[in-house]
């Protein structure tokens, strides 16, 4: 029992934003079966993906991601 304890916490967190963006807006989107959190302010963006992903499937989960970005904020890239 003591070990399920801390999985608990692991699990009620959900997609939790980097400290910088407590204040961002907030949109969740599912795309091909998979699930995003988008956190975004005016100058940065935070791309989350939940759930779970198989060797191989990165690259192309990282191209989503970033094409989520304009698809959500309304803005270009300025990849820095």
């Amino acid at each position: 029992m003591k070990a399920l304890f801390p999985l608990l916490f692991l699990i009620a967190c959900g997609a939790q934003p980097a400290p910088e963006f407590f204040n961002a807006s907030r949109a969740d989107i599912t795309r091909d079966g998979r699930q995003y959190t988008v956190f975004y302010t005016e100058k940065r963006v935070e791309v989350i993906r939940l759930g779970y992903a198989k060797r191989g499937e990165h690259q192309a989960i990282r191209a989503e991601m970033i094409a989520l970005i304009p698809e959500v904020t309304g803005c270009k890239l300025n990849e820095s």
